[in-house]
C-alpha cells in the first residue's frame, strides 16, 4: 500500500487489523475521486517571534499562553504561519456521496484527511528547503487545538494569513473551518537540526523528546 492508503486505513480505525480487499478498493477509488475534485491551495508567511518563554509566545498580534507550543518552538528564531485546504470540491464530493452511499462517504472522509496531511507534508518540505538555504531547520507543524494551544487563536492566525482572500478559507463562530478539509498551523524554524519527522509526533517513537506535543 502507498503511504496515503495506509494513513486512510489508520483514520478508518482498523488499527493492526488487516484491511479487506473491498475496503482497499474503495480507498483507492476514493483517492482517485478526490484527486479529481480537490482544489489544493496553501499559504504561508514567515515571522520573527517577539517573545518565546516557557509558557508564552508572542508573534505579531498573537499572544499565546501554551507550554506545549513553547516546547515545540524552543530555540526557534523564525515562526512560519501556515494554512492549507483541499477546497470546496472535496466537501461537495463527500456531501454528494453521503446522500447515496454512507460507507463510501466514510471512506472519503478518511481519504480526504490523509490527502490533506500528504499535501501539508509536501508544502512543509518546500518550506524546509527554503529555510535550509538560510541555515534553519523546521519543527513539526503545531495547530491550534493541539495540547494547550487554544483553538481560539485560529481566528488571528487566519487573519494574519489573509486566508479568505489567499486560499478561500474561512471560519465559523464555533471555530470550524470552511472548507472543512483544511488546516492551519505554526511551524518553528531554528538553527539547530533536531531531526523531527515532517509528519510530526504521531509518527515518531521518541517518547522522551523535549519538543513532543
Amino acid at each position: 500500500m502507498e503511504r496515503r492508503e495506509k494513513e486512510a486505513v489508520r483514520y478508518l480505525g482498523f488499527g493492526k487489523n488487516a484491511v479487506d480487499d473491498r475496503t482497499l478498493a474503495l480507498i483507492r477509488e476514493s483517492f482517485e475521486d478526490l484527486d479529481r475534485e480537490a482544489g489544493k491551495k496553501s499559504v504561508h508567511r514567515i515571522f520573527e517571534p517577539g517573545q518565546i518563554t516557557d509558557e508564552r509566545i508572542v508573534i505579531g498580534p498573537m499572544d499565546i499562553r501554551s507550554r506545549s507550543l513553547s516546547r515545540n518552538l524552543r530555540g526557534c528564531d523564525k515562526v512560519i504561519l501556515f494554512g492549507a485546504t483541499l477546497g470546496t470540491g472535496a466537501d461537495r464530493l463527500i456531501t454528494r456521496t453521503s446522500l447515496t452511499d454512507m460507507a463510501k462517504a466514510a471512506v472519503l472522509q478518511a481519504c480526504a484527511a490523509a490527502l490533506l496531511e500528504e499535501y501539508c507534508d509536501e508544502c512543509q518540505q518546500r518550506i524546509a528547503e527554503e529555510m535550509e538555504a538560510e541555515g534553519r531547520y523546521l519543527r513539526p507543524r503545531f495547530s491550534p487545538g493541539y495540547g494547550d494551544f487554544d483553538i481560539r487563536h485560529q481566528e488571528t492566525l487566519m487573519r494574519m494569513l489573509d486566508c479568505a482572500k489567499s486560499i478561500g478559507l474561512t471560519m465559523t463562530d464555533s471555530f470550524m473551518m470552511t472548507p472543512t478539509k483544511s488546516v492551519t498551523a505554526l511551524i518553528g524554524a531554528g538553527r539547530t537540526r533536531i531531526n523531527c519527522p515532517v509528519a510530526g509526533c504521531e509518527t515518531c517513537g521518541k517518547k522522551d523528546c523535549a519538543f513532543r506535543r
